[in-house]
């Protein structure tokens, strides 16, 4: 065994006894023990072989499955072998000359799918290389001539055709895709898939490295993909490639680095574990061949590192006619076999005969049955795995327990949009009688699993408390205050947000005085209703308490219909602006949200709509195929005026990725208001605060927010949100803290208005989360506006604010009037009312 291949020394027999033994004994193994256990040969193999499928049939009896071994039938489609990277041991991708054109045409797909679903399949794999517009001029004319913006809107274009024309299920393989991309790829296919191949970067950044000069390979680069595959909630393929120069340790690291996005999304459906074959004309054709016994091995350590439910593949065409010594490693799946399309990435190596491998799995003790593309848990799990678009594809070849229906016979049928708008139905009174009965449970039935693995999140360490700047601090306050943003007075600014006693007093003095300069007197309110159309949301976001499944006790969804009727008693009762958010709505076709505003608009002509976060956005968009500037000015030209800059929480992604599992990433949200401000549509900004967070995220959300309003202007307040804590499920399972205190939300109050000086003038105290006496010390310490009158109010509430869900004008007036000063209503631009 060369160094690369293995340790620089073999590890001695105790240690591999001892890896063996905690092995055996189900304990967690580290990535030294792991390594130690992928070089195991000889009775130390067969004994790790044998734990390994002690914990592969745990795996199937936990999955319903017991002794069943499964495979896809599947259809290969090569889209197109033109790749923008040079993987050194790669076959597939080529050059533009060596192929008849750059992508197989659209009838080309459908004579291929057609051939597979004649045949029984019923998956169409889709692969191709990476956005090789990027490198190939041919590549880009071709998608150019035919109206595509990207490979990635081709092959959406296509497998949207598959779906239709034969009832296939697109797999997907288009390699590295961004957040953005895999949403709009996910109404189109169950199940996606990318190889991580390895963790090590060396392999990828020295050259003569097998990764060497392409961009697609970076393993960072990868990990990320991982990553935005589980925000999205794709059913994942994902696996490591072994034999390509990776050391014993990289290839166990690239296994654990699987594991841990696997517990945190819950996303990974199987790892394939894949040896390396050398192939003629390719720079690594002189490399020996991954050894089958090491195969063996890598595949036993993954089922023993990886999470339960996890399946763990081995391709049957790679490994010769050791079927059997697989089987004892511990896989239980086979991956796609295809009785009419080659292995276009190994085409040297036939697929087996579907009834010789079922007779070679019986052979070792089990029975051979078909899947789908996607595996059994996430077809019998639904909804937020399978988008509702493709459900009915998936439905009509699953039997009850998600395998694939023996006999099924693909048919083409529609893909489209849930017809019609959304209908009233469940607690569609939870606006009042939250306030009255409150919510049924403290939590959803699905929380031990629907927020993913509550001990894989990061704890987030704080900053020390300075004192020292305090003084400085101050000092800048009163002198040039939009400077506390200035990267060099950052120490003088968090001695500011950790201010306390007389310097938190004096830091409030600043505020109210700079406010008084800068608005005058007065105190603003909107005359307005909240109205929530849909609590049911799959997103899963850990800190919210609002969000329901559609089968839990306080689920609802509000017609078109209802809401204008609410919007007509709102605009009776003096409103003039009406607060339209929703959960992220499977149901809710895509014209629907421009449904909910035309209608309210038709009865209302000049109810102000101030609606939809860019979470909402982002989905929306995602959902119709089309970009967040085009839906937003679908929206505008239905009667969007402006949206809320909900959704904000915390711009910072190692935050967001505690709180929401990373569903709208900060770069996106700073791109979705950007965009509604270059349109005209004008937004608030928010910041929610005082869950694990700590005041160095608080000052870099400023800045944030300071770069935005700088490039667009859009912005008309700021809006801090402390959080409130009661029945939220971060809190719930004891990682956040109860909400920010009162001296944490004078010092937040009062430092945006110092900071944001000259850039937002605006600054509003969320009466719902703080209650009266709360807005009163805010008021006292920076803030010029008490929000609106709400009417309704759910979000806060299901959370479990205690200052109720509505506020009349004459409430709003006694709190102005608590402060000395009088209440003055406005628009939801800060006009005159």
């Amino acid at each position: 065994m060369s160094e690369t291949q293995g340790h620089l020394h073999a590890p001695t027999d105790a240690a591999v006894r001892r890896a063996l033994r905690r092995a055996r004994d189900g304990a967690a193994l580290d990535v030294t023990e792991a390594a130690v256990l992928l070089s195991a040969r000889g009775a130390h193999l067969d004994e790790l072989l044998a734990a390994a499928g002690t914990v592969r049939d745990a795996h199937l009896a936990a999955e319903g499955r017991t002794g069943v071994v499964t495979y896809s039938r599947k259809v290969f489609i090569p889209l197109t072998r033109l790749c923008r990277d040079r993987c050194h041991y790669c076959t597939f991708a080529t050059v533009p000359h060596r192929v008849p054109a750059a992508f197989l045409e659209r009838d080309e797909v459908l004579a291929i799918a057609r051939e597979g679903a004649a045949a029984g399949c019923k998956e169409a794999l889709f692969t191709l290389g990476d956005r090789p517009e990027e490198r190939w001029p041919q590549a880009r004319e071709w998608l150019d001539a035919r109206g595509y913006s990207s490979t990635v809107d081709y092959l959406r274009s296509v497998a949207v055709a598959v779906l239709e024309e034969t009832g296939l299920l697109p797999h997907l393989n288009p390699g590295v895709l961004s957040w953005e991309e895999f949403q709009r790829l996910k109404p189109v296919s169950p199940s996606m898939g990318m190889m991580l191949e390895t963790t090590a970067t060396r392999l990828w950044s020295e050259q003569g490295g097998p990764h060497y000069g392409s961009p697609d390979k970076e393993p960072a680069v990868r990990l990320q993909v991982l990553t935005d595959a589980g925000r999205v909630g794709v059913p994942f393929t994902t696996g490591i490639l072994i034999g390509i120069g990776e050391n014993l340790t990289e290839r166990a690291e690239s296994l654990l680095a699987i594991r841990r996005s696997s517990r945190q999304y819950g996303h990974i459906q199987e790892v394939i574990v894949q040896n390396f074959r050398a192939k003629p004309d390719t720079a690594m054709r002189g490399m020996p061949d991954a050894d089958l016994h090491e195969l063996a091995a890598t595949v036993a350590v993954a089922r023993l590192l990886l999470s339960p439910g996890v399946s763990v593949q081995a391709p049957p065409n790679l490994i010769g006619e050791e079927h059997e010594l697989l089987l004892r490693a511990g896989i239980d799946d086979w991956g796609g076999v295809s009785p009419i399309t080659p292995d276009h990435v190994n085409p040297e190596r036939p697929w087996p005969h579907i009834d010789a491998l079922a007779a070679r799995t019986g052979a070792a003790g089990f029975a051979l049955r078909e899947r789908l593309t996607v595996y059994p848990r996430y077809v019998r799990a639904g909804a937020p795995w399978i988008d509702l678009r493709v459900a009915g594809h998936v439905a009509a070849l699953a039997e009850s327990d998600g395998l694939a229906r023996e006999g099924a016979i693909p048919i083409g049928s529609d893909w489209q949009e849930p017809d019609g708008g959304l209908e009233s139905s469940g607690r569609t009174d939870l606006h009042t009688s939250i306030d009255t009965e409150g919510r049924t449970e403290d939590r959803r039935t699905d929380f031990d699993n629907v927020y993913g693995d509550w001990d894989e999140l990061p704890v987030i360490a704080a900053p020390e408390r300075l004192d020292g700047d305090v003084r400085a601090g101050l000092k800048l306050a009163e002198s040039d205050p939009a400077a506390l943003l200035d990267e060099a007075n950052s120490f003088a600014a968090l001695a500011l947000f950790t201010a306390e006693g007389p310097a938190l007093e004096e830091l409030a003095k600043l505020a109210d005085q700079l406010r008084a300069r800068v608005v005058g007197d007065d105190i603003t309110y909107v005359v307005n209703r909240n109205i929530n159309f849909s609590n049911v949301c799959y997103a899963g976001c850990r800190f919210c308490a609002f969000a329901q499944r559609e089968r839990d006790a306080d689920a609802f969804r509000l017609s078109a219909e209802e809401v204008a009727d609410r919007a007509q008693e709102a605009h009776e009762a003096g409103a003039t602006e009406v607060c339209i958010q929703g959960g992220i709505d499977p149901r809710l076709p895509v014209t629907g949200y421009a449904d909910l505003v035309r209608a309210i608009k038709a009865r209302v002509p000049s109810m102000h709509v101030h609606a939809f976060s860019p979470m909402e956005i982002v989905s929306g968009a995602a959902k119709a195929g089309v970009s967040v500037e085009e839906w937003l000015t679908d929206l505008r030209d239905a009667g969007l005026d402006t949206i809320p800059g909900t959704a904000a929480e915390i711009l910072d992604d190692e935050v967001r990725w505690v709180l929401t599992k990373g569903k709208l990433p900060a770069k996106t949200w700073i791109e979705v208001v950007s965009t509604a401000h270059r349109l005209g549509i004008r937004s608030s900004s928010t910041m929610m605060y005082g869950h694990v967070d700590h005041p160095g995220h608080w000052l870099g959300h400023l800045r944030t927010l300071a770069r935005i309003q700088d490039d667009t202007g859009g912005f008309t307040e700021f809006v801090p949100l402390p959080f409130v804590h009661r029945s939220a499920p971060i809190y719930l399972a004891g990682l956040a803290r109860p909400g920010p205190t009162l001296r944490d939300n004078r010092a937040v109050h009062a430092m945006a208005r110092l900071a944001l000086h000259g850039r937002i003038p605006n600054i509003q105290c969320s009466w719902v989360k703080l209650g009266d006496e709360g807005t009163a010390h805010m008021l006292r310490g920076g803030a010029n506006d008490l929000g609106g009158t709400l009417m309704e109010e759910t979000i806060s509430r299901m959370a479990g604010s205690e200052h109720g869900s509505a506020r009349t004008v004459e409430q709003l007036e006694r709190i102005a009037a608590s402060v000395g000063r009088r209440a003055r209503e406005r628009t939801t631009t800060y006009l005159h009312s």
